[in-house]
């Protein structure tokens, strides 16, 4: 008795897809204000002759509730089931304060609507949101519909969760081919950027690091370029017993004394042709943007990406020597979900780009002209929506993945909860990856052990547990909050 108190206890506080939910509020309310800030100065090349400097400013973000334009030019508030029986697409507009500057000094201000985007039912941002059983029927809704999916143009539509390896965290693996017995694979995520690095230690026994088109360079040039100059302080901060390993590479790079040489030395090995300060600046610019920038990707983060070189060469010998074990990819400590909110975050950030470059071309075509137009004017708000519309109706998603967007299936209501919480993984269907499709003793609680298909699909394709609850992402400030709490110190 007193069991089912609990479990009818936790349905009426808890929703089957409330991790989806949250993920989805969670961009609506930060993410998309984080994407806008990340491309907030745009500044054309091509400006009146007039003028010494014109830059557009995008500023705050606003996410109205959904609602619908009828024919005669009238807005009101849109539900579920009318987007539903009329073939709508149940979506709000998104308003964003713009400013432009000519020489410093504003030249418009105003608010303009950059497009409207589908808005997942039960959000917060929702009209079903907090209504009782009562008024829900009253609107047409079946009060046991969990909510968690989209409706475009009048289609309900799921987003597929994508598990992924977890980003800014190197796993070290044992190599079956090649030169290297060990190798270390970090993935540095930040904004648009997902950049992978690779860490391995060749016959000469030298530390080798690659990123981007910087390939196969020692490690410890990389760290001095960097401004870690000295071998004892690089010593130090990469404190490992095994220090034979270590001094060889100091030893091979001994006559490097300044960050300068080791920023030229790199220079010459990926190909810069250019004079020495061209190479040197070019090299600053490849480190700071390219190199961790999960870290930073300013001139300022150069130490603190050296002295996290300097744990990855530690955590590498390591288990290069037996110290601790290789990592194992299918432990979900090492997995990451990515919910309708970052995949929306993707989206998202990728069309504003598009938008972004439209506007610049746009402005500039009249701008040859002779013309000065308003900002206002060449704002294309159809642009972002129809091309959030399409993958949204297509399921072809940002990255070449498809599938992602998929008409919800209704069979009956325990398929609905079934395909709301599905979890697919990116990896190919073809190949044999006996151990991704293989369950594993932490999906216990995580994933439904008996829920997969068989055939090509069997363990790509899973179910969330039905009680399983996903945390979100946590912000860098309140981790480190907790750490200073626990007795950590800062090395800035």
């Amino acid at each position: 008795m007193k069991r089912d108190i609990l479990i009818k206890k936790y349905f009426e506080d808890n929703s089957f897809v409330g991790s989806e939910i949250e993920s989805f509020n969670n961009f609506i309310k930060k993410d998309i204000q984080q994407i806008i800030e990340e491309n907030g100065t745009i500044l054309p090349t091509i400006i009146p002759h007039t003028i010494d400097e014109f830059k557009i400013k995008f500023e705050k973000v606003t996410v109205g509730k959904p609602e619908i334009t009828e024919a005669d030019g009238s807005k009101r508030p849109i539900y579920p089931v009318e987007a539903r029986l009329r073939k709508l697409s149940y979506s709000a507009p998104i308003w964003i304060e713009a400013s432009a500057y000519v020489d410093g000094i504003q030249r418009e201000s105003f608010k303009t609507l950059l497009g409207t985007i589908p808005i997942m039912l039960k959000s917060d941002n929702c009209h079903l949101v907090k209504l009782s059983k009562e008024e829900l029927m009253e609107k047409g809704e079946d009060p046991e519909d969990p909510g968690g999916y989209f409706i475009v143009n009048g289609t309900e539509r799921v987003l597929i969760s994508v598990e992924d390896l977890a980003a800014n965290k190197m796993l070290v693996e044992e190599k079956r081919t090649g030169t290297s017995k060990f190798v270390g694979r970090l993935f540095s995520e930040h904004g648009s950027y997902k950049i992978p690095h690779t860490l391995e230690k060749r016959k000469d026994d030298i530390f080798y690091f690659s990123f981007t088109r910087v390939k196969r360079i020692p490690i410890i040039i990389l760290i001095k370029a960097l401004g870690l100059i000295k071998d004892e302080e690089i010593m130090k901060y990469i404190n490992t017993e095994n220090k034979d390993e270590v001094f060889i590479n100091l030893f091979e790079f001994v006559d490097l004394k300044s960050a300068e040489e080791a920023l030229d030395t790199i220079a010459k090995k990926i190909g810069i042709t250019q004079a020495k300060e061209i190479r040197v600046q070019r090299m600053e610019e490849i480190l700071d943007k390219y190199l961790l920038p999960h870290l930073g990707t300013d001139p300022e983060d150069r130490l603190i990406k050296a002295y996290n070189l300097c744990k990855l060469i530690r955590k590498y010998i390591a288990v290069s020597n037996g110290k601790i074990s290789t990592d194992d990819k299918d432990h979900y400590m090492n997995k990451r979900l990515k919910f309708s909110g970052i995949l929306f975050e993707d989206l998202f950030r990728v069309n504003l780009k598009i938008l972004i470059k439209d506007l610049l071309y746009n402005f500039q075509r009249i701008v040859k002209r002779g013309k000065f137009p308003s900002v206002k004017v060449i704002i294309r708000d159809k642009l972002l929506t129809q091309r959030i519309y399409s993958s949204m109706a297509t399921g072809n998603w940002v990255g070449g993945r498809t599938g992602i967007s998929q008409r919800i299936q209704r069979l009956n209501h325990l398929e609905t909860l079934s395909h709301l919480q599905r979890v697919v993984s990116p990896l190919s269907t073809s190949q044999e990856n006996f151990d991704a499709r293989a369950l594993h003793s932490t999906h216990l609680g995580r994933l439904c052990p008996i829920e997969t298909p068989e055939g090509t699909n069997i363990g790509l394709r899973k179910n969330l547990a039905l009680l399983s609850q996903v945390t979100q992402r946590i912000e860098d400030e309140n981790v480190i909050k907790v750490l200073k709490n626990l007795g950590a110190k800062t090395i800035r």
